[in-house]
């Protein structure tokens, strides 16, 4: 069975990690410890937006990917080595927000936890960071 690669596809993920290769390859020592020990307040902030999203909306989003086949044309050799195009199929996959019911009660209180988790975090964090910025003074 011969198979279609987007060459659109491939490139445009191939430039979108490049910048951030380059990126991680430049961050300092200092820079990696202090991301590290911020990588929990990072997370709890993050849930603690999507718990306020979701009791504004009154719903969560649930991300579900979809799937669905496109006809499309490929390129392929024989046997003998001539090149043919055949009809082909593609299987196309995306994302797709989805609404889902919450209890709001039980989202409050899930959003307070999160809140007194992360006024006691911040205060880890801090503390890390300036171990971290003794440990990898920068010039």
């Amino acid at each position: 069975m011969l198979t279609k690669i987007n060459p659109e596809f491939a490139m445009r993920h191939a430039l979108f990690a490049l910048p951030l290769l380059a990126l991680a390859a430049c961050e300092t020592p200092q820079q990696s410890c202090i991301n590290d020990v911020a990588r929990e307040l990072r997370t709890v902030n993050a849930l603690i937006a999507q718990t306020r999203g979701n009791i504004d909306r009154g719903f969560a989003l649930e991300t579900r990917q979809e799937t669905r086949e496109v006809r499309s044309t490929c390129r392929g050799r024989t046997e003998s080595g001539e090149a043919v195009r055949v009809r082909c199929e593609e299987i196309r996959v995306r994302d797709v927000n989805v609404p889902v019911t919450i209890d709001l009660d039980a989202e409050r209180t899930k959003l307070r936890q999160l809140e007194s988790r992360r006024a006691n975090l911040q205060t880890q964090t801090q503390q890390s960071i300036a171990q971290c910025q003794a440990l990898y003074p920068e010039a």
